[in-house]
């Protein structure tokens, strides 16, 4: 399978569409993702340790301190629809 028709699948499985000028750019750059993967697979990693993040890391916890949230006009005031107390949102589930 070609890249662009493996991309057309794909897309497929995704239900998404493409332009054809979309499909070839897509093509183009799955190519490169390919290749990219293939030269990191040819690197000799022995005895590389796995790493999680780039620079040493440490959890920075802090206390959980309630503080006062700001009042509810204020935070309504730039909602679409409210009813005074909630947000009004479109209906999801029936």
């Amino acid at each position: 399978m070609d890249t662009r028709a493996l991309v057309q699948h794909i897309a497929e499985l995704a239900r998404l569409r493409f332009r054809d000028e979309e499909l070839d750019a897509f093509a183009e750059q799955f190519a490169r993702i390919v290749h990219f993967v293939s030269v990191i697979e040819s690197l000799e990693l022995e005895g590389v340790e796995p790493l999680t993040h780039v620079v040493p890391t440490e959890n920075a916890f802090r206390d959980d301190i309630p503080q006062p949230s700001l009042p509810r006009e204020e935070v309504l005031q730039n909602a679409p629809k409210h009813n005074g107390v909630f947000f009004r949102v479109p209906k999801v589930l029936e």
